[in-house]
């Protein structure tokens, strides 16, 4: 029987067009349509006949929101698990015949076969692809959302598990990148001392079960995983208990400043306090006796592990080459780096593809399939279509990361670049490393609550924009967003955040405006110096995070860049990239020009003044020189 009572290759109450009864690779028998449209059925005196067209049907949307291919004033109620119901008037006058239906992201309508619980799909998810997926560039079906990639075969429904710096979520997407529930809890980290910054990575691995077991129970059974999380914080823990050895270290940590000084000095090794390898000297340094088989790994290695109930000790190319310890020219770890740093290889994790099946996910409902691991910020690169030579993003929040995929061919080193970036893989699958380039703001969001937070100019952030709207320019006054330095591309520690400009008249909406627009000429920056490093052009600028969101922000950052901004129709689109990666593998995506294909941004901002482009940015060069160098101590660091 199938999944709601039907005997497995029943089609009573549907009809397709053009469809044919198979039997499918797993054995289960399902429609094979070759049109986009289902028919419900209605019977009357004068026998079987359509009622309506019903296409990309979602039981969990509101009826008024489901896009009805023209019959908007007949609406179709999906009710839960998927039955198609008729209005009243027309269950007065026809018997009506249900039959349930999955929605498909081409708009196909097949018989509901979802398994409720599958504790080998990780066995049977090459067998999934079909024989003829839709050849790549052919056109797509006119009933079908324009933002939706394709999908080969029946969709999988996939979790993803993104893990942040101060919250982690759970977040259940269909085959067509819809979310179809969400699963948020709070995990901020400590700060026992300035500068020190911890978590319970015990505790995080709770929340995660959690959460992924609550938003599986809304949602049903999932059959894939992908897992997205911040980069380089550190976790130990004891590979015979599965207990951590001591309090996480998180990627901000800079208790190990002097380690990193003392390796580039004597050893010639240069590494920064916020990626993972004094962190990991630091923690296995703490631990007790000598005689504990110990594991080290980032977030995804530690959530990898309690997924698998300690099976898997895996972590991926993207998350392994931001530790300092990894060499992905080599594809290895650096015996050299581990002996300057006492960390010993059995403790690490091995390392795989990013897009790849991992293996099952024990402890959660229907052993799902682990089938990508990802740092964020690639996830939110990957989530934006980020996916071809030159495709850049950029996420604004706390602080503000700029990623452009460069493609397959390989850096010739591994340090920070002339102006300011640094390589990174983007993701690996099939094989392939595809590369990056990253730019880094230290501060970007910080600086709208120390508007809000500190001086106390605005109550809440959302009101930066409505405070600086009221006004149509800053006066002359300029602001640098240096409150923790300032990054690419002048890389100085000791930089501090400076206004300047300021007169009489000079009023709270200037001053908030200044701050948006300051951060915007930081975009500017990193724009110009991933085009220096990489020789590429930046034709246009996508962008997600929560100050995504303020109008009078993105409209500055168009025309301080010069390029249209695209806005990310999620607010943060890290969800979305790891669940792109890990439909690569259970074919719900062809491949990532399919990604590529899906980008639909909420708006598109174009520059409003591009002949004072030239003049404001010379302006704003003049503060960066004045901003610079105010704590020489810390001016001199170099990571």
């Amino acid at each position: 029987m199938g999944h709601h009572g039907h005997p497995r290759g029943s089609c009573a109450g549907a009809a397709v067009r053009g469809s044919s009864l198979v039997r499918g690779q797993l054995g289960v028998q399902h429609t094979r349509q070759s049109c986009t449209r289902a028919r419900v059925l209605t019977r009357c005196p004068r026998g079987i006949h359509d009622r309506c067209c019903v296409c990309c049907l979602d039981p969990a949307a509101p009826a008024a929101a489901r896009p009805w291919s023209g019959h908007r004033g007949r609406h179709v109620r999906g009710r839960a698990g998927g039955r198609v119901d008729l209005p009243a008037g027309a269950r007065r006058h026809h018997q009506h015949l249900e039959h349930h239906v999955l929605r498909h992201p081409r708009g196909v309508c097949r018989p509901d076969r979802r398994i409720s619980r599958a504790p080998a799909a990780h066995a049977r998810l090459p067998a999934l692809v079909p024989a003829h997926p839709r050849p790549l560039g052919a056109p797509r079906p006119a009933t079908r959302p324009a933002a939706r990639p394709a999908a080969r075969g029946r969709p999988l429904v996939i979790l993803v598990i993104d893990v942040g710096t101060t919250s982690l979520r759970a977040a259940v997407v269909d085959g067509d990148a819809t979310i179809r529930a969400l699963e948020q809890r709070a995990f901020p980290p400590q700060s026992p001392a300035p500068g020190l910054v911890e978590f319970d990575a015990a505790e995080m691995a709770r929340l995660v079960l959690e959460a992924s077991r609550a938003v599986i129970e809304r949602a049903g059974p999932v059959e894939v995983v992908g897992i997205t999380t911040q980069r380089a914080s550190t976790v130990v823990w004891d590979r015979t208990t599965g207990a951590p050895v001591a309090p996480a270290l998180g990627w901000q940590d800079l208790r190990t400043v002097g380690e990193c000084i003392v390796a580039d000095a004597e050893h010639g090794v240069s590494v920064a306090p916020n990626q993972t390898a004094t962190k990991a000297a630091w923690l296995l340094g703490t631990v007790e006796g000598t005689d504990r088989e110990l594991c080290v790994g980032t977030v995804d290695s530690w959530i990898a592990w309690v997924l698998s109930d300690g099976a898997l000790h895996v972590t991926d190319h993207t998350n392994a080459t931001m530790t300092g310890l990894f060499d992905p020219l080599a594809d290895r770890w650096d015996p050299d780096r581990l002996r300057v740093f006492g960390v010993p290889a059995a403790t690490l994790p091995r390392v795989i593809e990013t897009s790849g099946a991992v293996g099952p996910a024990t402890a959660l409902p229907g052993t799902p399939t682990i089938a990508a691991l990802v740092g964020d910020q690639q996830a939110s690169m990957i989530g934006q279509g980020c996916v071809h030579v030159g495709a850049t993003k950029i996420t604004f929040g706390t602080g503000a990361m700029l990623d452009i995929c460069v493609g397959s061919e390989r850096p010739t080193q591994l340090r920070r670049t002339e102006h300011g970036t640094f390589p990174i893989v983007a993701w690996s699958h099939g094989g392939e490393l595809t590369w990056g380039i990253e730019a880094i703001m230290l501060s970007a969001g910080t600086n709208v609550d120390w508007l809000r937070d500190d001086l106390g100019l605005i109550d809440r952030s959302e009101q930066s924009h409505d405070l600086a709207s009221s006004c149509a320019h800053t006066d002359g006054v300029i602001y640098v967003p240096a409150l923790l330095g300032l990054g690419t591309p002048h890389w100085d520690y000791g930089a501090r955040g400076s206004l300047f400009g300021i007169t009489r008249g000079t009023t709270s909406a200037h001053v908030v405006r200044a701050v948006l627009e300051g951060v915007a000429q930081r975009g500017a920056d990193m724009c110009e110096a991933a085009e220096a490093d990489t020789g590429l052009r930046i034709d246009s600028l996508r962008i997600d995070g929560g100050m995504s969101q303020n109008p009078t922000f993105t409209q500055a950052l168009a025309d301080a860049t010069g390029v249209p901004v695209e806005v990310s129709p999620v607010v943060e689109a890290t969800t979305l990239g790891a669940a792109y990666l890990a439909g690569l593998v259970s074919g719900d995506w062809n491949d990532t020009s399919d990604i590529a294909e899906s980008w639909n941004p909420r708006t598109v901002i174009t520059p409003s003044a591009p002949e004072q482009r030239a003049a404001t940015r010379e302006r704003w060069s003049r503060a960066i020189d004045r901003t610079t160098g105010w704590i020489p101590e810390l001016s001199a660091l170099n990571f």
